[in-house]
């Protein structure tokens, strides 16, 4: 078994993996449309919303689908039935000076860019450009003699994982280790759009990360952002959320995507969730102290006592505040007797006992 806190990779100025927050990357994908203008909108508001990376696809339709291929039944309710998977694609591919440009706009708002290339030249290009890392999508999983290419490139490899059961996803780690990737962090990840909450599986998160000692995200595809919250609390190291503009636009990804607004809430609560994790050590917090000393008890007088008295249990109370001797203290006092007469009711202090 691999330790957890092996499991840490960088990624650019970021250490991800254990004891690090969270590394959360908004999902653009192809939800421009085919538009630079409203990529571009898209790097604003994952910058805005406050993602560390924006992630986009870099592909060529023909190297990556078959004139044949049909859409998937999500593909089919987003961008419509008439049409083939190939031509939906060509409408949503993007040049590569496209993705320079996108880059560079992603440079000036401060926000790691990211991209899923499906094919060589694809690859080649995001190289050139000099990614920080290499993102693939689940289909991409099985696709050994790619994921060996990819591993090659010597950059850290982001493999998410949907469709896929631990034996797949071995034999993909494998691939990738044998072909010298130093760095791998995978995507506990469901390909369904949306996810039904129902099908998730969070618990996976911790069987990957004991499996092959990586970090281990969540790529998000259910509606909403409380599933990737909870995914943070169980663990995970990397969220993945598409993001939208508009999820009334067309397109095969818009309606499993949230809007800015949202997704600002969503990085918001995972850095709240993150902050009340804590370091697991137990004890009293410092805004406890007040209610500590008005709802704890301390040993008090049950009636008065002469100066000399011994204390016996019926001699006492444990009454609020605790800010005298306290309750679990009880046993010292008894046998102790009175140095001074002690009213009933009085509060008890190491300099009223002999």
């Amino acid at each position: 078994m691999v330790s957890i806190a092996a499991a840490k990779l960088r990624l650019g100025e970021r250490w991800i993996g254990s004891g690090q927050p969270s590394f959360i990357i908004a999902e653009a994908g192809v939800n421009h449309n085919g538009s630079v203008a409203r990529a571009f909108e898209l790097v604003d508001a994952a910058a805005g919303a406050g993602a560390d990376a924006v992630k986009f696809q870099t592909f060529r339709s023909d190297r990556l689908v078959a004139a044949a291929a049909p859409k998937a039944e999500y593909q089919k309710s987003g961008s419509g039935a008439d049409e083939s998977q190939l031509a939906m694609l060509r409408g949503l591919e993007l040049s590569p000076d496209d993705h320079r440009r996108i880059r560079e706009r992603c440079d000036q708002r401060g926000i790691i860019y990211l991209s899923s290339p499906f094919d060589e030249a694809s690859l080649e290009l995001l190289c050139d450009m000099g990614v920080a890392a290499i993102k693939l999508g689940s289909g991409e999983l099985t696709n050994h003699p790619f994921l060996a290419r990819v591993a090659r490139t010597g950059r850290p490899v982001l493999l998410s994982t949907g469709m896929s059961s631990l034996r797949e996803t071995e034999n993909a780690v494998d691939v990738l280790r044998k072909s010298g990737a130093q760095s791998i962090a995978l995507f506990h990840c469901v390909s369904s759009y949306p996810t039904n909450p129902s099908e998730c599986n969070l618990a996976a998160i911790d069987t990957m990360r004991l499996a092959f000692g990586v970090p281990v995200g969540w790529s998000d595809h259910t509606l909403g952002i409380h599933i990737a919250v909870a995914a943070v609390a169980r663990g995970a190291s990397l969220i993945e959320k598409h993001l939208t503009t508009d999820r009334t636009l067309p397109g095969p990804d818009h309606a499993a995507s949230i809007e800015p607004g949202e997704f600002g809430e969503l990085v918001r609560s995972i850095r709240d969730v993150e902050s009340a994790i804590g370091d697991g050590v137990k004890a009293r917090r410092p805004s406890e102290q007040n209610t500590a000393e008005v709802a704890r008890r301390s040993v008090h007088a049950a009636r008065d006592l002469a100066e000399g008295h011994t204390l016996a249990r019926e001699d006492v109370v444990l009454l609020r505040p605790g800010t005298g001797i306290p309750a679990d203290r009880l046993d010292e006092v008894l046998g102790k007797r009175a140095r001074r007469p002690i009213v009933k009711g009085a509060m008890l202090t190491p300099e009223d006992l002999d």
